[in-house]
């Protein structure tokens, strides 16, 4: 449990919420507060602890050596969001990173997520990556998810308690629940280098994000490893809403994807450079078209609901998340066994650069 004395003090400094999701209150870290990570709940006797961050590793050569001693576990990084899924007074709920609980990720996780799990093992939290075309927040999905979405575990924690469950444990939950998850490329060891970067290398042929490695150890140390594919197309995505990001976004993955191509000794030909130019500029060139005929920039999004009201309630959960977005909703219609939402985000700030110097206006720079 959270103790009195640090809960008063995060009051006083305003890094708890109070939260509400119907009937469900509860309180939420927005920050990272001492030894508390951001995206912790407390709901009155039962505390989800937050994610913790993980560290990224820039080479494999170097990085492996200075961060593990013994074997690691290496599992692929799946390009989505992170939610927290447990049970809760006999209801099922999905947090995400920053500690909401999400309209749209409960409606779904019956779909996904056999409740037998929470029979058995009430303490649970399932930490799992959501992705897919048809997600509400990241503009990208993995290439073998299709359509909708679908759901990945990754870790498992426990209520009341930090950390994670013993990999192999984990593993075996797993199995036994027939759970989705990410997959899970075995036991390597330090020296092992010249192996994951053969396995980083079909990766990014097939388009994925990368990895993330874990020691077989008490000390259950943790990092992240990113593939050249993954930082151009983040690139890509977020280059229609450039305004929206810090320059350090890009200035990252600038370094990260140079990183790559040399300790993998890939082509430095003109093909690299021309994809590079292209992430930038194609987002940018469709942003100046939005704005000249439509007078705004935004992106589409479009999810599956099994119900109508959660829908709705999601929509005006998103609707407040962000002051430099606007939500509009297009159409909410009956398909099936599915309630189908259609919104937009508008950007803000690029729509108000873009449409004051396409209409002459000057800015000072």
């Amino acid at each position: 449990m959270v103790p009195q004395e640090l809960l008063k003090d995060a009051l006083k400094k305003n890094k708890i919420r109070s939260e509400a999701y119907g009937d469900l209150e509860y309180l939420r870290f927005t920050d990272d507060f001492k030894e508390i990570p951001r995206g912790t709940v407390i709901f009155k006797d039962t505390v989800i602890w937050g994610y913790p961050h993980i560290g990224r590793i820039f080479q494999l050569s170097t990085g492996i050596k200075e961060q593990f001693k013994d074997p690691f576990w290496v599992e692929e990084k799946v390009d989505g969001y992170n939610v927290r899924i447990f049970i809760h007074k006999g209801e099922v709920y999905a947090l995400t990173r920053g500690g909401y609980v999400c309209a749209f990720t409960t409606d779904r996780i019956r779909d996904f997520i056999s409740l037998e799990v929470f029979e058995e093992y009430p303490d649970l939290v399932l930490c799992v990556e959501v992705a897919g075309p048809e997600n509400p927040y990241v503009e990208e999905s993995p290439p073998y998810v299709k359509e909708d979405i679908a759901f990945f575990l990754f870790d498992i924690m426990q209520k009341n308690r930090q950390g994670f469950l013993p990999y192999r444990e984990k593993q075996r939950i797993i199995e036994k629940f027939n759970l989705p998850s990410v997959e899970r490329y075995g036991l390597y060891t330090p020296a092992q280098v010249e192996d994951l970067k053969k396995l980083l290398k079909r990766l990014n042929e097939e388009k994925r994000e990368g990895v993330v490695l874990k020691e077989d150890s008490e000390r259950d140390k943790r990092v992240k490893y990113i593939t050249s594919y993954a930082n151009l197309n983040d690139i890509r995505i977020t280059s229609l809403n450039m305004l929206g990001l810090p320059a350090d976004y890009y200035t990252n993955r600038l370094l990260r994807l140079a990183l790559f191509v040399e300790e993998e000794k890939l082509n430095k030909e003109e093909k690299l450079y021309e994809e590079l130019g292209k992430a930038f500029l194609e987002g940018l060139f469709e942003a100046c078209d939005m704005a000249k005929k439509e007078g705004k920039v935004y992106r589409v999004f479009r999810c599956r609901f099994r119900s109508k009201d959660r829908a709705l309630f999601f929509l005006e959960q998103i609707k407040h998340a962000s002051t430099h977005i606007q939500v509009n909703m297009l159409s909410l219609d009956k398909k099936r066994d599915f309630w189908i939402l259609e919104f937009e985000k508008v950007f803000l700030n690029m729509t108000g650069l873009l449409g004051h110097v396409l209409g002459g206006g000057s800015i000072i720079d």
